[in-house]
């Protein structure tokens, strides 16, 4: 069968082949390839590092734009936690939930509206909520997070992005939120300016596992997309 393809194939191509283009996510790897193989003795150490060295130069030649760091969306995750105590005000995306204790925190202790402000800022390529608003800054002392994520919401807008959605999950064991989703929801999308359909809100308990199960402390991760205007 291989003698009959050979027969049957045009003269011009048995003996002038067509020229091998290698995959662009292969051409450093060719070229590397190449290189060696025209060497007449075996290559040195230095050599092939020479020839990778090339072949990579290269390669980021042949990637137009590969430096820029203009995107058209992007993603950030965040991630909260605070300790439960009693004595301190429940908190959550700016509404006051009745429980008998608090979230402990240099600020008001708002464990949903901090990782949010992370998810934008982290979207954003930006330090964390932490260096931003230093709990060792008494400016921040009892600050109410509400003013966090205005900050949060200025930095996306000047770097010219707008909320694509946004997707929260509440971690706690008590109190039960359902009877306050809604009104944690519809603030959080004040907040934002967003529309009520990009903003998602769920809560989940812990099964009576470590301290979030054992009614210790409040947790939440919120992932969002941004989208270049």
């Amino acid at each position: 069968a291989a003698s009959s393809l050979f027969w049957q194939t045009p003269i011009a191509e048995k003996f002038n082949p067509r020229p091998f283009f290698p995959p662009p996510h292969l051409t450093g790897a060719y070229a590397l390839g190449q290189a060696l193989a025209r060497s007449t003795r075996k290559p040195s150490l230095r050599t092939a590092a020479a020839a990778v060295g090339g072949a990579v130069e290269a390669e980021q030649k042949a990637t137009p734009g590969s430096s820029s760091k203009v995107l058209p969306f992007r993603v950030g995750h965040g991630f909260d936690l605070h300790r439960l105590e009693p004595g301190y005000p429940l908190i959550i995306g700016g509404i006051s939930i009745p429980h008998d204790r608090g979230c402990e925190a240099h600020s008001d202790g708002d464990v949903l509206l901090h990782c949010v402000v992370d998810a934008i800022l982290g979207a954003l390529g930006l330090p964390d909520i932490g260096q931003i608003f230093p709990d060792t800054d008494p400016k921040w002392k009892g600050a109410a997070s509400s003013v966090f994520v205005e900050e949060a919401v200025r930095l996306m807008e000047e770097g010219g992005y707008n909320l694509g959605n946004l997707d929260a999950t509440l971690i706690l064991q008590r109190p039960k939120l359902s009877p306050h989703k809604e009104a944690i929801r519809s603030n959080l999308c004040k907040l934002l300016g967003a529309d009520p359909s990009v903003v998602n809100l769920k809560a989940k308990t812990h099964e009576k596992v470590d301290s979030l199960g054992e009614n210790r402390s409040i947790a939440a991760h919120t992932v969002v997309l941004l989208m270049k205007k």
